[in-house]
Order: structure tokens, then sequence, then C-alpha cells
């Protein structure tokens, strides 16, 4: 196709061609094009169909805010979905497709849909569900699941990288137009330092294409010196960044899109000051037919003709409520376009920009509005035009084969509201702005977020400067030199806007308000009508407003409808609430880094190599990676576990046990801060001696456990959880940092410095002994005793503490020491049996035991009463976390859930984890009534039975009861209820 030429093209550069395609088509753009434009160029004007009905769209913006121009870029591994065409850069080979039809763009089987629209009203899939329910369920919901979304997801692997930044300002100052331009100016000169983001390549907004003076110079060369001194003064000025989401303590999330290697760089962001110069969006028009192709908002028209000197249409009708839309008006005449009309809604079309546009021949009607748009084949044929009341018949038929429509302005206030900043109607320009006295503050009070410009209201040139540099002002604290701009009388824009006006019932049910969604002026008043009040809950009944679009275009539009639907005032109706992200970040991004092999980084103990060559079969444990079990040769893994379990118990085993969290805790309140951590009393406890301990939250539930080691009068080593270590962490840094801040204590999470191996069954002492050094013998290192000395040369700190029930050591060495330790112990402990074992062998022989492990016994609902641990809550201590809660009635009602032992009745049989326990009758909602559930079972080899423990309603006093386990759809296991000790429950055996 060749090329619809217009004057202009300040951002292509004519003499370098760029080949792409478009639905397999091959095309040729410039450089500078986006892919919009270059398709424009080319004679494309249908770029997609729409959601719901199907309807061919076209371009309607020429930003961030378009709704339909939505492709799919790419293909295989580089494929990505629903990339707006107007911000996509043009680079050579780009393959682009069309979305949201089947088979083709031209023919698509889903535009049925258009024609059965009385059929889709707002909220017709909710109702659609409800009588019959199974029916209807069955056979329409299949359908609407296929049909929901836009685009498809990528089928492979993404092949292209994302990186995170970090970064840390004074101010930032978001947008880089001639308003944030002039608040980053304003920031340097106050001394401050200064990140500018801009989302566009390149700065200046749309003060080039409106022309007027700044300081004297033309807004071009204004913008380019003004950016070269920001350079030069050390700004950060960061082209093509979107700011996706502010939220609380100045934290800043932005999106750079990026050419070779990298994809997309993630901004995370602290900022001292925010200035928010995101601009306005403009709004469309509500006529019937307002969404066909070749129907444009006016802005974006003059955008594509002076920026990239593209003719969206040849003869081009232009509908407004204000003067701005004059602008594309006079900028089309210039270009060689024809403008048959231009039609005002307002009663009079008064003012310098409409008068300019009569005295350059243009015909102006005021008080006149569009009926309708006729369409033919893919673009525009004609319009209708009416009175602007929607009264009487129609005036006239005007050919044409575009149409530019100008609402007025909406400032872009995404972001000042995403971060708790609220909006007041302002009724002369018929929008919400930021409310100064309502502003987003920070922990100190004072206000942290300052929107400048046109986003804040300021819609003439000379407003926008002045507003930027005052923002600059609040945000420093210093005052800020005003850019003067062209003379207010030659700024007349956007003056005496009016709400669109009403129009005939029919035609209003054709006009649509939100493009994306598919959602017309008929679905808003339909919601109304249906009892949906609440803007919030119109929102989501008609899904106006929602998904990537966030109202972008539409929000006041829908807002007006509601509320004359209503009889309300705009400001009673109110506002929806704008989420972050702004605009669409990849999934890529928010991962960054963290895919494949760091997708979650793998922690490996030191002794990780010795597993992985004698046969580790690996699990998962939290981030650490842990042998299962050691399979030898041809071995199954459940014999190489039950090989492990009776070598245990019988001579001697080696446990990996270096996952476990160690976390120091000193200092001269250390005692009195573990005591109120802790359920038990740890301040009691002596140097040399070690005591079991659990931490529960302010709700009573316990949520870690671990042995805590007394090392000094003023220090503690608390062992945690292998996947606790840094939750216990962060959670004791939290309590010591903001509740008793006053304490004198330190933290260090030492996990990674210890490797720590259990030495474990009845020959455990005898190995130690052969390595010489310590004395380790019963008297010397009593249970649940510690002692610091050497084992085989290598210093060492060793816990007489068992989690098998047999004599066991639990020996910390420096991590680097830990593979030679290790390979000691196998040296020293050949003859009398010893064998490494892994965590299903642990975990087996500590259910033996009835110890409990966090994770299986706890949910987060469970006390330690529950667990029969009450002996391990201190009754002498004034308080700990969690105390209170444990005296509310439904934590000590005796019918809660507690645990015991269970046996099933036929000793081969293994209940199956989670199993719930029945009682044969129903709950409220027609389910089995259950009375619990198994929270650990295991085949036992040392028994030789299956062995599991559960979660019983009354627990206590179900002793010899029986229970029915549900096994599955069609099977159910009888076992009896048991002390959850089964073996050794006198404890003689771990303390020889």
């Amino acid at each position: 196709m060749s090329r619809r030429l217009a004057t202009g093209g300040r951002r292509i550069q004519r003499d370098i061609a760029v080949p792409f395609t478009f639905n397999g088509r091959a095309v040729s753009g410039f450089a500078g094009d986006t892919l919009a434009s270059a398709l424009l160029a080319a004679g494309q004007t249908v770029f997609g169909r729409s959601f719901k009905y199907h309807r061919k769209r076209g371009v309607l913006a020429s930003g961030v805010e378009e709704p339909n121009a939505l492709m799919g870029l790419g293909e295989g591994a580089v494929f990505e979905p629903n990339q707006r065409a107007t911000v996509t850069p043009l680079v050579p080979g780009l393959q682009a497709q069309s979305q949201n039809h089947w088979p083709s763009l031209e023919f698509d089987v889903g535009a049925i849909n258009a024609g059965l629209a009385r059929f889709f009203p707002a909220g017709f899939y909710y109702k659609t569900f409800i009588h019959p329910r199974a029916a209807w369920k069955h056979l329409f919901e299949p359908v609407i699941r296929q049909a929901a979304g836009l685009g498809q997801a990528p089928t492979t692997p993404d092949a292209q990288r994302y990186e995170y930044f970090y970064a840390y300002t004074d101010v930032l100052v978001v947008g880089g137009g001639v308003a944030g331009l002039t608040a980053a100016r304003a920031a340097v000169a106050a001394g401050k330092r200064v990140l500018l983001m801009e989302q566009a390549p390149v700065f200046g907004g749309r003060a080039p294409t409106e022309g007027e003076r700044i300081d004297g110079l033309a807004p071009e060369v204004w913008v380019e010196r003004t950016v070269a001194g920001l350079r030069d003064a050390g700004v950060s000025l960061r082209p093509l960044t979107t700011v996706a989401g502010l939220y609380d303590h100045g934290y800043v999330l932005a999106e750079e899109r990026l050419t070779g290697p990298l994809r997309h760089r993630l901004w995370r962001i602290r900022a001292g000051q925010i200035i928010t110069a995101t601009g306005a969006f403009e709004r469309p028009l509500s006529f019937a037919g307002n969404d066909a192709p070749g129907v444009m908002l006016a802005a974006a028209m003059r955008d594509y003709v002076d920026l990239y000197g593209v003719a969206p249409a040849v003869r081009t009708v232009l509908v407004t409520n204000n003067d701005d839309a004059y602008r594309t008006a006079l900028a089309l005449k210039g270009a060689g376009l024809s403008v048959p009309a231009v039609l005002d809604l307002r009663p009079v079309a008064a003012g310098a920009l409409p008068e300019a546009a009569r005295a350059a021949g243009l015909r102006v009607e005021a008080g006149t509005g569009i009926a309708r748009v006729l369409q033919r084949g893919d673009g525009v044929a004609a319009v209708e035009t009416c009175r602007a009341d929607g009264s009487g018949r129609v005036l006239e038929r005007i050919a044409c084969d575009g149409v530019a429509m100008s609402g007025g302005w909406s400032p872009a206030v995404h972001l000042w509201s995403q971060v708790g900043g609220k909006l007041s109607w302002d009724a002369g320009g018929a929008m919400f702005r930021p409310d100064p006295a309502r502003p987003p503050v920070g922990a100190d009070g004072r206000p942290f977020v300052h929107p400048a410009g046109a986003a804040n209201g300021a819609l003439t040139l000379n407003a926008a400067l002045a507003d930027a540099a005052a923002a600059a002002g609040r945000a420093t604290g210093s005052a800020a030199a005003v850019p003067e701009g062209v003379a207010p009388e030659e700024s007349a824009i956007l003056a005496q806007w009016v709400v669109p006006a009403k129009a005939g019932k029919a035609l209003r049910a054709k006009a649509f308000l939100d493009f994306q969604n598919d959602v017309k002026v008929a679905d808003v008043q339909l919601a109304a009508q249906e009892g949906f009040e609440s803007v919030e809950h119109t929102k989501r009944y008609t899904t106006l407003g929602m998904a990537t679009d966030q109202g972008k275009t539409s929000n006041i539009n829908g807002l007006a409808v509601l509320a004359e639907a209503l009889d309300k005032p705009i400001p009673e109706v109110g506002t929806t609430t704008f989420r972050p992200p702004f605009t669409p970040i990849a999934l890529g991004s928010i991962a960054g880094e963290a895919r494949g092999a760091l997708f979650k980084p793998l922690r490996r103990t030191p002794m990780d190599a010795w597993h992985d060559a004698h046969g580790a079969h690996w699990e998962p444990v939290a981030e650490w990676r842990r042998p299962y079990a050691y399979c030898r040769e041809g071995e199954r893994v459940k014999d190489a576990v039950r090989r492990e379990i009776l070598n245990t118990r019988a001579h001697v085993g080696l446990l990996d046990a270096s996952t476990l969290g160690k976390i120091l805790v000193a200092g001269r309140d250390a005692a009195r801060f573990l005591d109120l951590v802790y359920t038990n009393k740890m301040s009691s406890l002596s140097p040399g001696r070690c005591r079991y301990g659990l931490m529960c939250t302010e709700s009573g539930f316990l949520f870690d456990d671990g042995v805590v080691a007394r090392l000094s009068d003023q220090a503690f080593l608390c062992h945690t959880t292998s996947g606790g270590a840094d939750r216990v962490y962060g959670w004791l840094e939290e309590w010591l940092q903001t509740e008793w801040w006053d304490l004198d204590v330190h933290l260090v999470n030492l996990t990674e410095q210890f490797a720590q191996i259990a030495v474990v069954g009845p020959k455990a002492r005898s190995l130690l002994e052969r390595l010489g050094g310590l004395d380790v013998g019963r008297d010397a290192l009593r249970f649940m005793g510690w002692a610091e000395g050497t084992l085989g040369g290598i210093q060492a700190r060793v816990f007489r503490i068992s989690f098998s029930g047999e004599l066991s050591y639990e020996v910390a060495v420096p991590a680097g020491a830990g593979p030679a330790f290790w390979e000691a112990c196998l040296a020293a402990g050949a003859d009398l049996g010893v064998m490494p074992y892994g965590t299903e062998a642990l975990h087996v022989m500590r259910a033996e035991k009835g110890f409990i492990m966090i994770g299986d016994e706890t949910d987060g609902t469970v006390t330690p009463q529950d667990l029969n641990l009450g002996w391990a809550v201190s009754s002498k201590k004034a308080d700990f976390i969690g105390r209170r809660a444990m005296a509310l009635p439904h934590l000590t009602d005796p019918d809660r859930k507690q645990l015991v032992g269970l046996l099933t009745e036929d000793p081969r049989v293994v209940l199956p984890d989670g199993a719930h326990a029945i009682t044969g009758g129903t709950n409220v909602y027609g389910q089995a009534e259950a009375l619990g559930h198994v929270t650990s079972s295991y085949f036992s080899p040392t028994l030789g039975r299956s062995i599991a423990m559960g979660l019983i309603r009354g627990g206590a006093r179900r002793a010899g009861e029986t229970l029915v386990f549900q096994a599955s759809d069609v099977s159910t296991i009888r076992a009896r209820v048991v002390d959850p000790v089964f073996y050794d429950p006198e404890g003689t055996r771990q303390d020889v």
C-alpha cells in the first residue's frame, strides 16, 4: 500500500525504511514510526476486533490510553500479547498480529455477537448462571471461559531477559513534558538530587505539536535546551520509562523499555518527594457509531499528522465541546487535508481558536453534534448531524472518511490516587482533579506527592508552567522561577467545557463509553435501573474502566451517564478507584532475573557435593535442597528409607542438619527479650544448658519451635526450623524495632555460618570418642546440655539433643570445616555401622516418638495446648506473645482439635496424609461431617506397622475410640485413637 502522507513528520526519518509484517503481510514504515502510525500510513484502518461484540476497531488514541489497537508481537519464545500499537516503536523485522478474531481479521465468526447484542446486556454473565443453575452453568460457562480475555497467552518459555534496578532520589519527577521539565529544573536549582522519567521516547510532551513559544523560544528548542541543562546538572533522565505504581513511604515501581539483550528493566525506587507531571487524557464523545474505524480522538489525529506525517483521513469532520479541538482542525487544514465541518456542542463557539478556524475558511456549526456515524466497509462514509440537545430530526449528512472527536480533557490522576490522594470535582472544567486539601502524606504527616501541570488540572501552557514551578517549590521547600509562555490571551484553550449532551435513546444505545470492554451508554443506564447506584458496583457490573484501561478514556463519560440516570450531580456519584499498574507491566519484568535456576535461589549445605555423589534423592525444604534418602544402586527410595531408619536405631546414623536456623540473640536484655517471644521461660536457663522452646503469634497459634542454648549471661543461640529461619529472624526484628525498641538486644542470623551434623544412634558416643578431643561422656555432657571444644582437631560446639528418640549429638562446626568433619565421622564409624540418613527417615523417627513437625502438625490455627505441649507454656511469666489470646474461650474449649496417635486396624494400611475422620453425618453445607484430620502418617519399620498422628476434635477424651477416615471417594479406613508417642515412651534411649 502507498503511504497516506501529510506534511509534518518531525519524529520520522523518511530516508530510513523499516520493513515489518502485519498478519503475515509485508509492510514498510520509517524510522521513528510507531506500529500504529506505520499501519495508518499504509492505509490500514481496522486494527482488531472488540472484546464482546467483535466489532471492527481502529486506532482511537496515540498514547498509552489506546483501548483498541492491541497487538500480539513476535512469535514463539519472544511473543508478547496485548501490546499497544500506539506506543510500540517500529523496528526492522517486527511481527505484529491483530487479536480477538477467528479465522481472520477481515472475516470473524465472532461478529455474530454484534447481531445478538440485545442478549448480552450488562451483567449477562451473572444472570446466565442463575436459573436453572446446573444446566445453564454447564452449557454456557465453558463457552464464556473460552471467549474471556484479550489476546493469547504465550505457549513457550520467554527467551527475553529482564532485570531489576534499585534507585534512591530526593525528588522523582514523573513525566517529561514541559511541566515535568520545569519542575525538574526547579528541583535541581534547589540543590536536590533528581530523577526524571518519561514514558515516551522523547521529552517535551505535546508542546512541540501545539507550537506555543516558551521563554521566547520555539517549544522544541526550549525542550532541547532544558533537557541538555538537566543532563549537565546531573539529572538522571529516563525516556521510555513508565511509572506504573506509587505506594506508601515514597516507594515507586517503574518499567523501562529497552532494546538489545534486555527487554525491560523494572525500577524499584525510594523517593523523598514525588512530582506527578503526567498530563491529561482527552475524552471521547458518546454518539452512535463512535467506535467505528476512522473515528479518533482529535489530539491523536493531529499527533499523527504532525509527528509522523500520516493522514488518518483525507476528509475529516470534527466534533467537540471545547476549544482545544480546533487546533486539530487547523492542523489538518494546514497539512492540506479537508475539514468539511467543525461541530461544536456548545451553544456559542467563541474565542481565539474558533475564530482562527473561521478565518482559515473552516465551517463551524455551534450547538450541533453527531447523531450517528455511517460506515462503508472498513471505514467511515459519512456522519449525520443533529442538535446538541438530541432533540429533533437529523439536520444533514456530511460525507467524510474520518471523524475527530474531543470531549475535553481529564487529568491523569492515577498515580496520585494510587497512594491515597483524594479528588475534587472541577465543575468549570468538567473534571476530577487532585484535591490539595487531601494529599497523600508520609509517616511524618506531610505531603510527599505533588501533582503538576495538566495532571493538576492546569490545562493552558501558562497555567501548567506556573503550576509545575509551584509543585517543585512544595516538594523542595523553596521558591522556583516560572518560565514565560505565550500571553494569556493567546492561550485560550479548553474554556467553558460542557458535559456531553443527550442524544436520542435508540442512538445512545449504540454509543460506546469504554471501547476496550465494549461498554455502551445503555449498559450504564441499565445498571442504574437495576439498582447498581454505587459507582464501584456499576464498574464491576458493566466492566466500565476495568482491566488495563483503568478508565483512562471512559471514566468521566461513564460517571456523567450514571449521574444522569440517577439524577444526581457527578461529584455526588463519585469516582472509581485507580489501581496500579498505571499501564500493564510484563510478567517477565516482575520476575526480573528470577527465572530458571534463579527462579528460587537454591541454598546448599556445605556437604551438598558429598550427598550428590552418594546417591542423594533430593527434596526441596524451603530454599534448601536436602537428601530425602540415599539410594544405593538398584534400590527403591522407600527401601532406602527403611534401611536408614533401622540402621540408625541399631547402630549410628549421620544427618546433615545444617539447614536449621541459628539466630544469635545477644545483649544486656537478651534473656528478658526471649522471655517475651517464647512461651516458656528462657531467663532461668543456665549457660551450658539447652531448652526446647515454642513461639506463638499474637493470636496464640504456634508458628515455630526449636532448641535454645544459653551461650553466656548475655548471649543465646536460638535454633529454628529449616524453613523458619528467615521468618523468625524477621519476626524478632519486628518486635524488637517496633514494640521493645528500648531493650539492649542485637540479632545476628548465623544459619549459614555453621555446618551442623547430627550423630544419632546407640553407638553415637563411641563414634565421637574415637575422634578425640572434647569429652562427650554421659556425665561430662548431660542430655539438653552443650559444650565447646575440638573433635578430631576441628573446633566444634556439641549439643546433646535428640529429634529421633535415640542417643544423639548435634555438632556445629564452621561451615568450611563441614565436609572434613562429615568425612571424619564416616571414617571413624566405619566398623560401627555408620550410615547417613535423609529427611524422610528423620520424619518417620520423630513421628515414632510423637514429636511434632511445624507445618505438618501446625497450620496457623493450632495452639501448644492442642499439641499436648502445654508443659512448654509458662504459667509464671507475666507476659509473652500470644499469652492473652490463649485465655480466650475458643482456645480453651475442651472440644478443640487435639493431637492424638492413630493405629489402623490393619497394620499394613497407611492412612493418607490429610484424610478426614468422619462421623457419618453431614454438616450445615451438606458435606460429610468431619472430626479432624491426619497430620502425619508413615509405615514404621521400627514397629513393623503403620503409625499416624492427627488433630481430632476432643482428642484428649477419645483414647481407645475407633474412628472412620475417608481414604477416597469410595473407601474408608478404621483407626484407633492412642497416645501419640509410639516408641520408647519412657525416653530411656535418648538419655543413656
